[in-house]
């Protein structure tokens, strides 16, 4: 069966945000359980948009909305310990695009993990995926396309 292997350039990184893992964040094996990873990356996605000036929703109803999200795990994290979000986006399209996330701990340079999520632009008033506004584009000039 094959595996999910997660791999980005290096030049996509832009932003870069710490959280702790919390002591409920820890599942029954004692480490870093998945929903709560899920939760972090959601965290560092809404920093890293906010950080660029992208509002969760515009005036007119569109905003992004997540397709998918894929992570491969590399190490454990456990309880206190402050993990680095790197945060890049790459492979726009004519509607969105992939927001990526290299999570290591500092502490020990520990790859914890890799993770890529899917957006699209989508108008919340018309309930349809629009086109990824100009403005958007141009917070990003570096960022590869893909048809």
């Amino acid at each position: 069966m094959a595996r999910l292997t997660l791999e980005f350039p290096e030049d996509q990184y832009c932003y870069s945000s710490q959280l702790t893992v919390r002591v409920t964040d820890i599942n029954g094996a004692n480490h870093l359980g998945n929903d709560s990873m899920i939760s972090m990356i959601s965290e560092a996605r809404a920093r890293f948009l906010y950080e660029y000036g992208v509002r969760e929703t515009e005036g007119d109803g569109t905003g992004i909305i997540v397709t998918d999200l894929a992570t491969t795990y590399k190490a454990e994290a456990h309880a206190r310990d402050q993990l680095l979000f790197e945060v890049g986006v790459m492979d726009f399209n004519k509607y969105g695009g992939d927001i990526t996330f290299r999570i290591s701990r500092p502490r020990d340079q520990a790859l914890i993990a890799m993770a890529k999520s899917g957006f699209v632009f989508f108008n919340y008033k018309s309930s349809q995926v629009v086109p990824m506004p100009d403005e958007f584009r141009a917070k990003f000039p570096q960022v590869n396309w893909i048809d």
